[in-house]
Order: structure tokens, then C-alpha cells, then sequence
């Protein structure tokens, strides 16, 4: 592969996916000039926050081992130093990386104004040139092309035969369907309830709409703006969200508790 500048491919690990409140962990990059030369630059970073235990899991880093860790404002110049003026490279970097990185840069007193380069997203080239649909999953696990597409029978009865494969391929051994449940990944704990009007942070619920979107904890509305919580119970909005609103304003809040993968790993969900 040809370069005509340098380019810094980055990935980030993080306390979680909220771009505008989770922290970096760990920052790994690697620059390549245009005639092949490689410099690498790999840290990992103390959050100032408990790392949450579904992270701590999916990716094996703990709170003791970022214990001793710097914070992300005392390597910041040296990230920005590293990256230069190079293009840009890595998957899901538009969407995730990128943002959250310029977050924490600009929350450490400095600016990083990645637009103005050239950045070359993995996920986003895949995702525009290669077919994610039923056919290309039925392709994919049935060695078949889907005759018929988009006809209603045929559709499910690809459905059905690519969930057989899946269970063959993913089971472990374990011939039940129940076996594809610890593949749910929305079930990671990061929303409080099932429209995604609260999501989880730092262990306190924060509204993820309104005046104070993103903002302040449901604890911190209450006592700051009660009469704003009075209003959403007399809006349109769900009886669950209007539940953890109520509660809220007696004083109870939701509690953060991990969620358990063991009864999922043995594929012991209900089917």
C-alpha cells in the first residue's frame, strides 16, 4: 500500500461508548511514513473513574491496572505531538474514536481539529462495500445463495436455517438456541430502561433528553430542577419513564448493578 503522507491508524479503549462523558484507557497508535517506517505510541490511562465491570471483562483491563497510570491531560500534548499533521486511520474512527478523542484533548485544554485531515475509516469501507443483509448472512453461514429474496417465506426460512448454523458455529458444543443469548450485546447495561431515555454512567442514571440531555444525573435534576420532573409525569412519555421519574422525586433512584453473564455463558436463558 502506497502512502503520499504520513498515516497514524489509532484505536482507543474506553470506560464505555458515550462519546460525550466515557473516558480513554488505553491509546494505541502506530504512524507509518511513506517509505514504510513504523513509530508506535501505546498508553494506558487513568480514567479517574471506576473502569465498569462488562469493560473490564470484554477487554481485560482492571482499575489496578491504570492505577499508576497517567491521566489523559498529562499525555495530551504528547498524543497531539504524535499525530501531527498525518492522515488518519483505524475502523468506527467517524463515529467513536475520533469524537471522543477530540473530546478529551479539548477537556485537557487544547484543540484538535482532526477535519482537516484525511481520515481513512476500515468500518466505513466495509460497511459501504460489503452487503450486511439476509442474503449475505445466509451466504455466510449456509454456503447458499437466498433464492427469492424479500419474499416472506423464504425470508423466514433463511432466518431459521442461518440461526441453526449460528448454533453449530457459536454453540460451543451446546446444541440449544439458548446458547446465541450471551450474543445480545445491547444487553450491556448501558441504557436504564427500554426506550433509552436514561442511560447508565459512572453508576447514576443521566437524561438522555430534554433541557438537560447529557448533562446532570437524574439525582442532580431533582434536586436542581424538581419542577421539571413534575412536568415530564404530566407529559407524553412512557409509563417506565415516567415511573423513574416518580420514584426520583421521593428520592429513589435507580442502582447500577452489573449484569451477570454466567447464566448466559451456560446458555441457560429461557427460550
Amino acid at each position: 500500500m502506497k502512502l503520499s503522507n504520513h498515516l497514524v491508524v489509532l484505536d482507543l479503549e474506553t470506560t464505555g461508548t458515550w462519546v460525550e462523558k466515557d473516558k480513554i484507557i488505553e491509546i494505541a497508535m502506530i504512524k507509518i511514513s511513506p517509505q514504510g517506517d513504523r513509530e508506535i505510541f501505546d498508553k494506558k490511562v487513568n480514567p479517574e473513574m471506576p473502569i465498569p465491570p462488562v469493560v473490564t471483562e470484554l477487554i481485560g483491563i482492571t482499575d489496578a491496572d491504570v492505577k499508576n497510570a497517567p491521566k489523559f491531560v498529562d499525555i495530551a500534548k504528547d498524543v497531539l505531538a504524535f499525530i501531527g499533521g498525518c492522515d488518519l486511520g483505524g475502523f468506527n474512527l467517524a463515529r467513536f474514536d475520533l469524537p471522543l478523542l477530540r473530546r478529551e484533548i479539548l477537556e485537557a485544554g487544547l484543540k484538535f481539529d482532526w477535519d482537516k485531515v484525511k481520515v481513512y475509516d476500515a468500518q466505513s469501507v466495509f460497511h459501504l462495500n460489503e452487503k450486511r443483509d439476509l442474503s449475505a448472512a445466509y451466504d455466510f453461514y449456509c454456503h447458499e445463495n437466498l433464492q427469492n429474496a424479500h419474499s416472506a417465506m423464504a425470508d423466514t426460512e433463511a432466518a431459521f436455517k442461518v440461526l441453526e448454523a449460528q448454533v453449530t458455529r457459536y454453540g460451543g458444543g451446546d446444541d440449544r438456541l439458548g446458547s446465541l443469548s450471551r450474543f445480545k450485546y445491547e444487553q450491556t447495561a448501558e441504557f436504564v430502561d427500554g426506550e433509552r431515555k436514561f442511560r447508565w454512567w459512572n453508576g447514576k442514571a443521566y437524561m438522555m433528553f430534554g433541557k438537560y440531555a447529557k448533562q446532570y444525573s437524574l439525582q442532580e435534576i431533582a434536586k436542581k430542577d424538581p419542577g421539571y420532573l413534575e412536568w415530564i409525569l404530566s407529559a407524553k412519555f412512557s409509563d417506565e419513564v415516567k415511573a423513574l421519574v416518580a420514584d426520583a422525586l421521593q428520592g429513589r433512584f435507580p442502582v447500577f448493578e452489573a449484569k451477570d453473564q454466567s447464566s448466559e455463558e451456560n446458555g441457560e436463558e429461557n427460550i
